[in-house]
């Protein structure tokens, strides 16, 4: 039976609804049925939340009082708050305080992920501005020694394999042939994850500056508070500028 109404409802005609007239398309898009409803039931919406706030301000008690009433008032129509809340020197002092701590935590949170993505990467690859200038030095007894030392001969390793800083197999290991040479994918893939991650580290250590920069500030601001004459001495616009405190003599 379902399938004959299937069948039965293929053949009818397809309906469309009436589009706006020619002679009328001044007025936009023709209202249907379902775009009324949603406007008739917004219009309710509104019309109930106004009567349900005059039924409320007509009950309301005259002589009802609240502390808000002194510092809120109406002003075109528009409820505004009057801010009178002043805080101290030292409640101010106080907040840098806390802030400056909060900054230094981050920061040396910041710090330890940069140590450890470090540690990972042993810092290979090309990257100048975070290559380390690293030197593996080898004593020997007499400059005759030094003139015929063999660097491959010393890291038990073939020639081709002394300039790497990183897998460096011995001669034994790949005699046995335990190491493998990864394919084109892999070292592809190899190449983007190490990417990622020196971007990573290159992300953590411009946000561990502008840290330092920030508790910087906060620290300078601290001491600003106190007492005592000072004058700035130096202004630079990537570093916080230096004051310099007059000396008084201590009573």
């Amino acid at each position: 039976m379902a399938s004959f109404e299937k069948a039965k409802k293929s053949h009818q005609k397809y309906h469309r609804e009436r589009g706006q007239l020619k002679s009328r398309k001044k007025y936009g898009l023709l209202e249907k049925h379902k775009d009324y409803v949603l406007r008739a039931k917004d219009y309710h919406k509104k019309q109930n939340r106004l009567k349900a706030l005059k039924e409320k301000a007509l009950n309301r008690n005259p002589d009802e009082f609240y502390f808000k009433m002194i510092n809120n008032k109406t002003k075109d129509g528009v409820h505004t708050i009057k801010r009178t809340t002043k805080h101290t020197a030292d409640a101010l002092k106080l907040m840098k305080t806390q802030d400056l701590n909060y900054i230094n935590t981050k920061r040396s949170m910041e710090a330890k992920k940069i140590e450890k993505l470090q540690s990972v990467l042993h810092m290979l690859g090309d990257e100048d501005d975070l290559q380390p200038t690293n030197h593996h030095i080898i004593f020997v007894d007499s400059k005759r020694e030094a003139k015929s030392f063999d660097i491959a001969a010393h890291f038990d390793t073939v020639p081709e394999l002394v300039s790497r800083k990183y897998n460096r197999p011995r001669i034994e290991t790949l005699k046995n042939g335990v190491i493998q040479t990864p394919g084109v994918e892999t070292l592809k893939k190899l190449e983007r994850q190490r990417q990622r991650c020196y971007e990573e580290l290159r992300e953590r250590i411009e946000r561990e500056k502008k840290m330092k920069l920030v508790s910087e500030e906060l620290e300078l601001q601290k001491h600003l508070m106190g007492k005592g004459r000072r004058e700035k001495i130096q202004k630079d616009d990537e570093s916080p500028p230096v004051y310099k405190w007059r000396r008084e003599r201590k009573r």
